[in-house]
């Protein structure tokens, strides 16, 4: 539990404010983990695979899943497919073993519908000035509930992940002037020109 802890307490820190999504993602995204015997990738040794999209609580989700992995924009092992659900699957990237994990429709279902939490961000209430009466006793609740209550974790399976390596050379764009990536340019012309 201490290291759930310590996972919460730097998830509240990145991501900004206290709600229940984001310990979800940790404990959604500690449990494929566990399923797949894997540790936090402190470089790529895992790729996380997100369904959610954006304009709700799947943010929040995702937030806990990064910090949880260590799966990030930066170390580019992850992809967000705007799905709009909340679900997501983690590889193993040196041997393509993966396994998706999602909410329970009907956990998922009475969030929207009953939780306190959401009737007031949906009435346009920020996040973080939810009432802490509110917001901590949820919170409490997702970090001490069984994950059979709330998540489906589905079988492991194998994912093709593109294989390559980091680009290190970059070259002006002929258009704008501006330093890119050659893997990112085409006819010598960088993204934002063509």
């Amino acid at each position: 539990m201490s290291a759930l802890n310590e996972l919460v307490e730097v998830g509240m820190k990145f991501h900004g404010h206290k709600c229940p999504a984001m310990p979800l993602g940790i404990r959604a995204a500690a449990a494929a983990m566990r399923v797949l015997g894997v540790d936090r990738a402190p470089d790529k040794e895992l790729y996380l695979i997100s369904e959610t999209g954006k304009g709700h609580a799947a943010g929040c989700f995702l937030d806990g899943m990064m910090v949880a992995t260590g799966c990030t924009y930066g170390k580019s092992n992850i992809e967000k497919k705007y799905y709009n659900k909340m679900a997501f699957t983690l590889v193993e990237a040196a041997t393509g073993r993966a396994v998706r994990v999602r909410l329970k429709d009907e956990f998922f279902k009475n969030l929207l519908e009953k939780s306190p939490f959401v009737k007031l961000r949906s009435e346009g209430v920020a996040p973080q000035d939810v009432p802490a009466e509110i917001a901590d006793p949820l919170v409490e609740k997702v970090l001490s509930m069984p994950e059979e209550m709330f998540l489906e974790i589905g079988e492991v399976t194998t994912v093709e992940l593109p294989k390559g390596k980091g680009c290190f050379d970059a070259k002006p764009c002929a258009k704008c002037g501006e330093l890119t990536f050659v893997n990112a340019m085409k006819d010598g012309v960088c993204g934002a020109c063509r």
